[in-house]
């Protein structure tokens, strides 16, 4: 795939979305990093129903401390892996009161410090809580940028930095919600909706699926 097939894609996506984000809800950094931490293995919409209960009586990490681990398990027990993402939670929580002024840090290094925070995390994190230009790569960027041909790789690390490499400065900032919400509602895994997909012209994927297929 070429630079100006890229430009073209991500110039449609932009029009399409001028304005994306996270579908996790959150009202500030703290928020969105537990409800990051929280939806590895599981849905935006199986978290923001844990979260909403969660948040309006702890949103902050000493309040989710009081809590304690079987505290904050009662609010996330229907998300999965419940019980190590709970451990995490307030031991991230544990860090931020004592190393950070109970701020969750602008740094990369001191989030991929933090219990189940891995680079995905930190780069969510600091893409829309802060406005990095980070490229975070889950598992439905990955398949679109390797069916599309957009930024094609072994894993996610290679397509993070392909991706870094290949997107324009102007899109990066929002480059990866454009991604994960195309992967998420067009670019599906099994069956890709390929006759309703604004991109489908610009697409390399040389096994198309259409409605009558």
């Amino acid at each position: 795939m070429n630079k100006e097939k890229r430009i073209e894609i991500l110039t449609r996506l932009r029009d399409n979305n001028p304005q994306p984000t996270t579908e996790l809800l959150f009202d500030s950094p703290f928020e969105l990093l537990i409800s990051v931490l929280l939806s590895a293995q599981a849905t935006d919409v199986s978290v923001n129903k844990a979260t909403r209960p969660l948040y309006a009586v702890a949103n902050t990490p000493q309040a989710i401390l009081d809590l304690g681990v079987d505290g904050v398990k009662s609010y996330i027990k229907t998300i999965g892996l419940f019980n190590t993402k709970a451990e995490n939670v307030i031991k991230t929580c544990r860090m931020l009161v004592e190393l950070h002024n109970s701020e969750v840090p602008e740094d990369r290094a001191a989030l991929e410090a933090l219990p189940g925070v891995g680079r995905k995390t930190a780069n969510v994190v600091l893409n829309t809580a802060f406005g990095w230009p980070t490229i975070a790569v889950d598992t439905h960027i990955f398949r679109v940028c390797n069916r599309t041909k957009f930024a094609p790789g072994k894993n996610v690390d290679e397509v993070e930095q392909k991706l870094l490499r290949v997107v324009p400065a102007e899109f990066k900032v929002d480059c990866h919600h454009w991604f994960i919400l195309h992967g998420r509602y067009t670019c599906i895994a099994r069956k890709p909706r390929c006759g309703s997909c604004i991109i489908e012209d610009l697409c390399e994927f040389s096994e198309k699926v259409y409605p009558e297929d």
